[in-house]
């Protein structure tokens, strides 16, 4: 991916960060999924007073990438941080994010954890799931 496309998948993420629903830990979480076709599906973290019930921000974005017919994904970028204040650290998606992102994505699948649109780090899906499994060990 170039520096200039990574960028601005990163600034949707900081836009989508901006949207969270975050009423009980104010940490809000936003998530920008590059399609395949080009396509960039937004989520944030939506949460709830029932705390299973709470979605993550990536998951967010891919559940709404798959309800709008989109199954090939290239890229996710995460941001994340108290409300109201500025990104200082790094938002690593959670193992059940994680799992959804190879029920959909090879292992090459990029995944971008920003603190900005000039400080990220990149990791690939296999770097961040080592070992992890997909529909074909339990069919």
């Amino acid at each position: 991916m170039e520096h200039l496309e990574i960028q601005n998948l990163i600034g949707k993420a900081i836009e989508a960060k901006n949207t969270a629903y975050a009423p009980y830990s104010h940490f809000q979480v936003g998530a920008a999924l590059l399609c395949k076709d080009g396509t960039v599906v937004c989520g944030c973290n939506i949460e709830n007073a029932s705390y299973g019930a709470t979605n993550c921000a990536e998951r967010t974005a891919f559940f709404k990438g798959v309800s709008e017919g989109k199954k090939e994904f290239q890229a996710i970028a995460i941001v994340g941080g108290k409300e109201r204040e500025s990104i200082t650290d790094y938002a690593y998606p959670c193992g059940i994010c994680r799992q959804v992102m190879k029920e959909f994505c090879r292992g090459d699948f990029v995944i971008i954890i920003a603190k900005s649109i000039e400080e990220y780090e990149i990791y690939s899906l296999e770097e961040l799931l080592p070992h992890g499994f997909g529909g074909e060990a339990i069919v």
